[in-house]
């Protein structure tokens, strides 16, 4: 089943009566015309009550989408990956076109080198999921999906595409391929087939191929946007920017109300209309989890979000955005955001350097949220010139819920109804314009809803790869175990059995006791709690103050009971110093609301067979993804 919802005439939806109906009309972002397929009444219904009918498409399951689409992203080869992304690469013009013709999918086809029936399988795959990892090859027995490059050809390959296809002598791909099939003969060595090495040179950046063979000068003139318009933003969720900026306030805490300081936040902007699409406020400082959350909050629809704070007025944007674009902060620059974007056909375009007018939209907007928060109590203002003897901690007043109330009300009620100065009207009267259309601009139709908020959350969590001990998983001199991890205990790597088989376990850094740990016998997650189930939570923050602390008071080996005593020592000192400091209230502030974290939900666990062994993947039919799995105590 699909894991998105289509909000299109023609669409099968259920609705809150969990009934099947007909989607006839799209009235507005909010509302739908939809006829009952069984009374064949036509009613009007809300966009948000709708859900997916449990068949999906009604179409079965193929070999090849079940074993790409539920592939753990940072198991699947770089090879696989790019080959997978060339696919969406391909199709993606035609899935986008409302008028998908036969001469059309035989140019796609003619693109690719394959026939097309091809296209049409690869359009079908995706369409089901949604996902690029439906694309990924399928690996069959006799070597057909692999590699058959020996490492010595691989050098070969990879030495002439860098010094003598990627140089200013602008050389063609053919006598790239004849160079390469040269040096192999010289070297003994079979050479490849030339359509492995187009495939090489057609993974190559098409701007780093300009920058290389034409110059810098060229690929700027190619690449570089259009000063008056941002290049690609030309309808809804074509670009969204994000970025992160500490927020010029003093909150308070939640019991005593007295000073904890500033929060960041990362926030989204669609560039075409300007709406803010999503945020992520915390005191945390930023890093790949914010960004994550903040893309969800983006991607995700918000009707429970909003209800969280009885707000009424409708946040009409949900979907997932054709291009994320970010400055260059390490933060953006993980391998886990750069796949999971892909993942779900996201491109993750970055700003290039020393040319801050591409992020101008996004500093626009965090400047006009400045010049909001500076007329709140508590304002720090923009610098102590401006703040003068205004004692910011003192005037303080806003707990955190409380601002992101504040702020949810000023997004919805305010920045979104009032006239952009840049569109010349307001922001959610541009991206109706974008969604239905005008006389001069067709438009782009409401986008599909996202219905696996827990794969999404996962997809966007960090990652650590361990072995498998007989105690469970070590991370940070913190044990981990649950059953689950048994029947992979000292499991040798399938590649080289003299190493130890390393497995994927996802963190999210707010609350670590628990971690996810990736199956891929069975491609499913399940959450792996503390070996000790009596340790309290804990952040990844509060772990690293707490090593801080222990290496201060010079403890020379560090392990897990030593953390967690000196843990609960911190936290008793600081419920005595939490009246007179501002660090004791910040720590306790981000406790709490770590603690209101609700971690994504996982596969059941395993259930033990005689002789305290598990039943392998095989017998064990009953298993459904991210259904919650209940701690072993």
């Amino acid at each position: 089943m699909s894991s998105s919802l289509s909000i299109i005439p023609g669409a099968t939806v259920v609705d809150g009566q969990g009934r099947r109906c007909l989607i006839t009309h799209v009235l507005d972002l909010e509302t739908v015309l939809a006829k009952d397929e069984e009374t064949h009444e036509t009613r009007r219904l809300l966009i948000k009550d709708l859900s997916a009918p449990a068949d999906g498409n009604g179409v079965g399951e193929e070999a090849e989408q079940k074993s790409s689409v539920d592939a753990e992203l940072l198991l699947v080869p770089d090879e696989d990956w790019q080959e997978a992304q060339r696919r969406f690469g391909i199709i993606r013009p035609l899935i986008a076109s409302p008028r998908r013709t036969s001469e059309m999918v035989k140019e796609a086809a003619q693109e690719g080198g394959v026939h097309p029936v091809t296209i049409y399988r690869w359009i079908d795959l995706y369409l089901r999921s949604e996902r690029v990892s439906a694309l990924l090859p399928v690996k069959r027995d006799g070597g057909r999906g692999r590699s058959r490059l020996t490492p010595e050809v691989e050098k070969v390959v990879v030495a002439t595409i860098e010094d003598f296809y990627l140089n200013k002598q602008k050389r063609s791909v053919t006598k790239t391929c004849k160079e390469i099939a040269r040096r192999c003969k010289n070297a003994g060595l079979e050479p490849p087939h030339p359509n492995t090495v187009r495939n090489r040179i057609a993974a190559v950046a098409d701007k780093e191929k300009t920058a290389r063979r034409l110059g810098a000068k060229a690929a700027r003139q190619k690449f570089a946007p259009v000063l008056s318009h941002f290049p690609g933003a030309d309808w809804p969720l074509a670009v969204v920017q994000i970025d992160h900026t500490q927020l010029d306030i003093i909150l308070v805490d939640d019991i005593y109300r007295r000073p904890v300081g500033r929060p960041w936040i990362a926030v989204a902007i669609d560039v075409f209309s300007r709406m803010i699409v999503g945020f992520y406020i915390s005191f945390d400082p930023p890093d790949a989890m914010s960004v994550g959350l903040c893309v969800a909050h983006a991607v995700l629809p918000k009707e429970k979000w909003l209800a969280k704070y009885d707000i009424t007025t409708p946040w009409p944007c949900w979907g997932v955005p054709k291009t994320i674009h970010v400055d260059n902060a390490k933060v953006f620059r993980g391998n886990m955001l750069k796949r999971a974007c892909a993942e779900h056909g996201i491109d993750l375009d970055y700003r290039p350097v020393a040319t801050p007018h591409f992020g101008g939209h996004i500093e626009r907007l965090i400047g006009t949220l400045a010049k909001e928060i500076h007329d709140l109590y508590g304002t720090t203002f923009s610098n102590p010139k401006q703040r003068g003897d205004y004692d910011s901690d003192k005037q303080a007043a806003m707990t955190f819920s409380e601002f992101e109330k504040w702020l949810a009300i000023f997004i919805v009620e305010v920045y979104h109804q009032r006239v952009h100065s840049a569109l010349g009207m307001s922001p959610v009267r541009k991206y109706e314009e974008g969604v239905f259309g005008t006389k001069e601009m067709p438009g782009t139709g409401l986008p599909a809803r996202i219905t696996d908020e827990d794969r999404l959350r996962l997809d966007f969590m960090p990652y650590i790869e361990r072995t498998i001990q007989g105690y469970g998983v070590l991370i940070e001199e913190i044990h981990y175990y649950h059953d689950v991890l048994r029947r992979h205990i000292n499991a040798r790597d399938p590649n080289d059995p003299r190493l130890k088989r390393k497995f994927i376990f996802k963190r999210d850094p707010r609350d670590i006791s628990r971690i996810y740990f990736y199956d891929p016998d069975v491609k499913l997650y399940y959450a792996v709690p503390y070996r000790d189930t009596s340790h309290p939570p804990m952040s990844v923050w509060e772990l690293r103050e707490v090593k801080r602390q222990l290496e201060k008071e010079g403890v020379g080996e560090i392990n897990e009971q030593l953390i967690f005593d000196a843990y609960e020592r911190m936290r008793r000192q600081e419920e005595e110093s939490v009246k007179e400091t501002k660090k004791a209230r910040r720590s306790r502030q981000r406790r709490s609301m770590h603690q209101q974290v609700v971690p994504p939900k996982t596969a059941e666990e395993y259930t033990p067979v005689d002789g305290g062994g598990f039943s392998p993947a095989e017998s064990i039919p009953d298993i459904t993804p991210f259904e919650e799995m209940e701690e072993l105590i």
